[in-house]
C-alpha cells in the first residue's frame, strides 16, 4: 500500500481517536450543522468546537463552507467510504 494512503489512515484514526470529535461526527451523521449549532448541543465553547473542526477537516472527514458569518459543517461521507475500503484492502493481504 502506498505511503501516502497509510499517512492518511493515520490522520483519521488520530482525529476519530477523541470522544468530543466522536460527539461532533454523531450530531452530522444526523444532518449538516452550523458551528454554533454544534457547540449549542454539545455544550462546548465555540473556540473549542472549532479547534476540534480543525483536527476533522485536517483529516478529511468533514467538509465547512462559509456563508456570511454562518460556517456550515457536514460530514464527507464519500471521503469516509475511501478510509473504509483502504483499511478493509489493508486488512485483506
Amino acid at each position: 500500500m502506498e505511503l501516502r494512503i497509510l499517512k492518511e489512515l493515520r490522520e483519521y484514526y488520530r482525529a476519530m481517536s477523541d470522544a468530543a470529535r466522536l460527539r461532533i461526527l454523531e450530531q452530522l451523521a444526523v444532518r449538516d450543522r452550523s458551528v454554533t449549532e454544534l457547540a449549542r448541543g454539545l455544550k462546548m465553547s465555540q473556540p473549542l468546537v472549532s479547534w476540534h473542526l480543525r483536527r476533522l477537516v485536517r483529516a478529511g472527514i468533514i467538509k465547512m463552507a462559509r456563508s456570511g458569518r454562518k460556517v456550515r459543517v457536514s460530514l464527507d461521507r464519500a471521503r469516509l467510504h475511501e478510509y473504509a475500503r483502504a483499511l478493509e484492502s489493508l486488512l485483506a493481504k
